[in-house]
C-alpha cells in the first residue's frame, strides 16, 4: 500500500473537570492548535488537505453541529476541503484516519488530515442521551452495556483476576511516570493552551493502593439487569483500572507518495471489525488479528505496539493470551494512567506509536482500538 503518514501530533490529556488543563479550550480549539502544529512541522501540504476527518463520540452541545466542519472552519482551512465527522465509539479516531487512508489509496484524494476530538469535560460521556442506551424493548444482547460493566463480565468470563487487573494498572502508571521526562517519546506531543504534560497520571499508585480500592462499578449491574439477561457477575474493576475521562485530541497527516517533507511511515494495513456485542471489548482482538493477516505479519514481528487499555481487562487479556514482548507494548503508558478522550484515542495513539518507533529505531508498528458493543480497529505502519 503506497499510502503515509507523514506526521501525526497530539495534545497532553487534560482531565474532564472544570479546572482541567484543555477544559477552557474548545473541541474545535483543540484541533485548530493540531492542525498548526502539522503545518509549522510539514508545510503547506497540511495547509490545504483535500478532507478533514474527525472521530468524536459525544456529538451535542459543545461537540454537536457537525464537530469537523466546525474545526475546519475555525482552523483556517480551504473552503474546498471537505469535512466529516465519524462516531465508531472508542475507534472513531483511527477509523477516521482508515477512511483517509482509503480514500488517499483509491485516489479519490491526495493527503488528508485525520484524527479525532473529545472534550469531556464541556461533552460528558453519554451525554448525548440517546434512546439507544435506554432501550428495553431490545433482545437483551443488543441492549447498551456500558463498557466498565463489559469490562467486569469479560473479567469473569475470562478468568482474569483481581491480582491480574492489579498488575496492568501498576505497570502503565509506571510507564507513563517515566517517559514524562523522555523526549523522544513525547516529540510529538503538542503543548496545548497551558498544558504541556499528561495530566491524569497518578505517580503515587502502588501495588498496595491498587489493592486496598475497592470495586467501583458493582451496582451498575442492578441497573442493566435487563441487558445482561439475569446474568450475575463479582465486581472487579475499580476506579484506577478504569481510564480517566480526560480531554484532548489528534491529528495526523495522510498522503500519496511524493509529498514533501519525508513521511514517518508507511501504511502496511488496516483492519476494522465488529464483534458480538455480548462480548463487547473484544473487537479489538478481531481486527488485530485481521490486519496481522493482510500484512503477513505475527506479533513477534512488530517493535512497539500501542493497545488500547480499554479498561484493565482488555491489555490483561492481550498480554495473557497473545503472549507478547511486554517491552515492546504502551511502552510510554497506556490509557490506564493517562485518561481515554474517545474519539480522540485513536489519533492520539498513532501519533504514540510513531514516537515510539522513532525512539527505538523500529520498523514495524501496530496501534489496536476497541470499544463497547463489539467494535474494533487496528494499524501496522512500517517506520520510513
Amino acid at each position: 500500500m503506497n499510502v503515509y503518514l507523514y506526521d501525526a501530533v497530539r495534545t497532553p490529556r487534560g482531565k474532564a473537570r472544570p479546572d482541567g488543563g484543555l477544559a477552557g479550550l474548545s473541541p474545535q480549539e483543540l484541533v485548530r492548535q493540531q492542525a498548526a502544529a502539522l503545518v509549522a512541522r510539514c508545510g503547506d501540504v497540511a495547509r490545504n488537505p483535500d478532507a478533514l476527518l474527525l472521530g468524536c463520540v459525544t456529538q451535542v452541545g459543545a461537540q454537536g453541529g457537525h464537530i469537523a466542519m466546525l474545526s475546519k472552519l475555525h482552523a483556517g482551512l480551504p473552503n474546498i476541503t471537505a469535512a466529516h465527522s465519524i462516531n465508531n465509539y472508542c475507534a472513531s479516531g483511527l477509523s477516521a484516519i482508515g477512511q483517509a487512508v482509503a480514500k488517499v489509496a483509491s485516489g479519490e484524494a491526495t493527503h488528508i488530515l485525520a484524527g479525532g476530538v473529545e472534550s469531556m469535560s464541556q461533552s460528558p460521556f453519554l451525554g448525548d442521551r440517546a434512546a439507544f442506551y435506554g432501550n428495553n424493548e431490545l433482545p437483551p444482547r443488543a441492549r447498551f452495556v456500558p463498557p466498565v460493566l463489559a469490562a467486569d463480565r469479560l473479567a469473569n468470563a475470562e478468568g482474569i483476576t483481581r491480582a491480574d487487573l492489579d498488575a496492568v494498572a501498576l505497570a502503565s502508571q509506571q510507564k507513563a511516570g517515566t517517559a514524562e521526562s523522555d523526549t523522544a517519546l513525547q516529540k510529538s506531543r503538542i503543548a496545548t493552551g497551558a498544558l504541556d504534560g499528561e495530566e491524569c497520571i497518578r505517580p503515587r499508585t502502588s501495588a498496595e493502593s491498587l489493592a486496598a480500592a475497592p470495586p467501583a462499578f458493582g451496582t451498575l449491574q442492578q441497573e442493566y439487569a435487563g441487558a445482561l439477561d439475569g446474568a450475575t457477575f463479582e465486581p472487579l474493576h475499580s476506579i484506577a483500572h478504569a481510564p480517566p475521562i480526560c480531554d484532548g485530541a489528534g491529528l495526523a497527516l495522510i498522503g500519496a507518495a511524493g509529498l514533501a517533507p519525508p513521511p514517518r511511515a508507511r501504511v502496511v494495513a488496516f483492519a476494522e471489525s465488529g464483534g458480538d456485542p455480548a462480548a463487547s471489548l473484544t473487537a479489538g482482538f478481531a481486527a488485530m488479528d485481521k490486519v496481522l493477516t493482510r500484512a503477513g505479519l505475527t506479533l513477534a514481528d512488530l517493535d512497539r505496539i500501542e493497545f488500547m487499555e480499554a479498561f484493565a481487562v482488555t491489555i490483561a487479556k492481550f498480554l495473557r493470551d497473545r503472549d507478547p514482548d511486554p517491552a515492546r507494548v504502551n511502552v510510554s503508558g497506556g490509557h490506564l494512567a493517562k485518561g481515554h478522550p474517545m474519539g480522540a484515542s485513536g489519533a492520539i495513539l498513532t501519533s504514540t506509536l510513531l514516537d515510539a518507533l522513532d525512539a527505538c529505531g523500529g520498523k514495524y508498528g501496530l496501534v489496536v482500538l476497541t470499544g463497547a458493543m463489539g467494535v474494533g480497529a487496528a494499524m501496522i505502519v512500517e517506520r520510513q
